[in-house]
């Protein structure tokens, strides 16, 4: 499958994304035939390592282009009181706003998060980690990443830390735009606190549900100085292999990174 020739812009997400289609294809433990879902693994290993650094701990956590997900939370939410998440499509929202109250329909998250209290040390743990991840979630909010507030009209109190998975290389459509979402991302953390992210890197598309999506490709060097000069210090950065399997994606790697922001930003 080839990479799409245009960007694929906000509204074509907010009018075709199928948050539904996308958790069936993306975030089941196993696919159809049991074969493992490594990239998920992978991503929920090192989620876990990010979140078990020293610091990172805090009142508020805000995750920025949370999609219907809630992978991203499982680990964070062992250390954060309360959390933000953030996305711009209506339909993610909702998607997740199901999961959060428990209704009929929603993606069923359990074996995911058995496999992350596994590496907590207690699989029997899911359903108590569940209930807690639901009741630290506090609010579900409308964000675009190209804004100086990306939560605009509403204002939050600057977080302990952001967290974003997944979602910066495919909101922006070229480097400049990356170091703006940056930018504007980092204005949501205080001074001191913390961004965890993980970055596809040399990735150009994503496919699910007979569509393809665009991807800005990245190498670990460009998104590493893209996050200093957006006001942080790199503490912690660590690239993963990955070999694309089914056509889905054309990632190549996969990068997880922790930042402190520095206290005065400048520039």
């Amino acid at each position: 499958m080839d990479a799409p020739a245009v960007f694929t812009d906000a509204e074509v997400y907010q009018r075709s994304f199928d948050p539904q289609a996308y958790l069936k294809e993306f975030y089941c433990l196993s696919d159809s035939q049991g074969r493992p879902n490594t990239f998920l693994m992978q991503n929920l290993r090192s989620l876990y390592k990010m979140f078990s650094l020293d610091g990172l701990r805090g009142d508020t956590l805000v995750d920025v282009g949370c999609g219907p997900t809630i992978y991203q939370l499982l680990s964070a939410c062992e250390h954060f009181q309360e959390i933000i998440a953030l996305d711009y499509t209506d339909q993610n929202r909702r998607e997740l706003e199901k999961w959060l109250r428990n209704e009929a329909g929603a993606f069923d998250w359990r074996p995911v998060v058995e496999y992350v209290c596994e590496l907590e040390g207690d699989r029997e743990k899911w359903a108590e980690k569940e209930e807690k991840l639901r009741k630290k979630v506090r609010r579900v909010l409308k964000c675009d990443v190209t804004k100086a507030n990306p939560t605009d009209p509403v204002s939050l109190p600057p977080a302990d830390c952001i967290v974003s998975t997944l979602c910066l290389e495919a909101a922006c459509k070229d480097l400049a735009a990356f170091l703006g979402a940056l930018r504007n991302i980092g204005a949501l953390v205080k001074p001191g606190g913390h961004l965890v992210m993980l970055t596809v890197l040399r990735e150009t598309y994503y496919a699910f549900n007979k569509q393809v999506f665009s991807c800005l490709r990245l190498e670990r060097n460009t998104v590493e100085e893209a996050v200093e000069s957006a006001g942080f210090d790199v503490k912690f950065s660590e690239v993963e292999p990955y070999l694309p399997g089914d056509g889905s994606a054309d990632c190549e790697a996969i990068l997880s990174l922790v930042a402190r922001r520095r206290a005065s930003v400048t520039g």
